[in-house]
């Protein structure tokens, strides 16, 4: 009786390009985000901050990059982390070296950076596509990792080439502790969503939709497809910047070129198939599933498993159950939990005849 939808008409487009339809929906948001920005951070203990909801938004801030780039461009790529990279030494660099530079300057220079980056690695996009394109992209991978390493002048002549995150001052306020970096956080991920929202509703969105459904006959109807790849390839690359510098930055406060590996890459890739590909939502629903299933795991064998496995094997154990889970949700539903959400929504609306 709550949930309903009748007497609400959308009679103009731009009700009809809002996030949510429904006042319902609407309100349920804004007390959500209000709960996040106003309650968490009193109630909240150091370990959830730095272990699950810093984690869990930057990796949605990372799968909501790679998803503009897959879910609604249709470009393939693995070379998310190699952008994350890009991002964060990029910031980091930025602020040493330019005095007084405002720390949020340095993370928008360093999405930048990160998107000139992505900009050259999705040139072969223009005459490749598919397998062909994931081979080209993890080149990135490879190249962006190799050249961090190499050159000291990245990591400012660090003999283990690791970079330290310099003090969260923003405006006179210190964001150091743990409630301070996740509200910092919070703050970025919660403006490029708004940001990633924006895009795919506008007219560029539908141009890589256009693409990735068909690219020829997007070309026929007029659409550029260099124009509407290399913007893809930008965009995404910002977002993954800034999600790499906030990963440097707000989460582990120092990492190392090889912090940003191949492995990170697949963890994005695996966060949009869960959750859904083309879709926002999706992103933080598979960040939510990579992030709080493994500690599930971890505490649940460490009550009932203890003493019966080998604590040798239980680790190996976990990664198999992780695995179950993911193969089932792929088998159960091949859109993502996204589209799962979405099924119980519709089933709601039209409860109690059918749920």
């Amino acid at each position: 009786m709550i949930y309903r939808e009748s007497g609400q008409f959308v009679t103009s487009y731009q009700a009809d390009n809002r996030i949510f339809r429904l006042w319902q929906q609407r309100w349920a948001f804004y007390a959500l985000l209000g709960f996040a920005f106003a309650v968490v951070p009193f109630v909240g203990n150091d370990y959830w901050f730095s272990a699950i909801l810093i984690p869990f938004l930057v990796l949605s801030l990372a799968g909501l990059g790679l998803n503009l780039l897959t879910g609604y461009a249709g470009q393939i790529s693995l070379g998310s982390a190699a952008f994350m990279a890009v991002g964060a030494f990029a910031a980091y660099n930025f602020q040493l070296r330019i005095d007084g530079l405002p720390l949020l300057l340095s993370f928008f220079f360093g999405g930048l950076t990160a998107a000139a980056v992505g900009v050259v690695f999705g040139l072969p996009s223009l005459r490749i596509k598919g397998f062909y394109l994931l081979v080209s992209t993890l080149a990135a991978q490879f190249v962006v990792t190799w050249a961090l390493t190499q050159f000291g002048w990245f990591s400012n002549y660090n003999a283990s080439g690791v970079i330290t995150a310099p003090p969260l001052r923003i405006g006179g306020h210190d964001f150091s502790s743990p409630a301070g970096r996740y509200l910092l956080t919070l703050a970025v991920v919660t403006v490029l969503a708004f940001f990633a929202h924006r895009v795919v509703r506008s007219e560029l969105g539908r141009h890589w939709m256009a693409v990735r459904d068909m690219d020829t006959a997007a070309a026929v109807i007029g659409i550029s497809i260099p124009r509407a790849k290399l913007l893809a390839f930008a965009i995404s690359s910002f977002v993954l910047g800034i999600a790499g510098a906030l990963w440097a930055f707000t989460y582990l406060g120092t990492v190392e070129p090889h912090g940003f590996d191949l492995s990170r890459s697949f963890q994005i890739l695996f966060i949009i198939i869960i959750g859904g590909m083309g879709s926002i939502l999706g992103s933080f629903l598979g960040a939510a599933f990579i992030v709080l299933l493994p500690i599930l795991l971890s505490n649940l064998s460490a009550s009932f498993l203890a003493g019966v496995v080998d604590p040798g094997q239980l680790e190996n154990l976990q990664k198999i159950i992780f695995g179950v889970f993911i193969i089932f949700f792929l088998i159960k539903e091949p859109a993502g939990l996204a589209r799962m959400w979405q099924t119980f929504r519709e089933r709601l609306r039209i409860w109690p005849l059918r749920l």
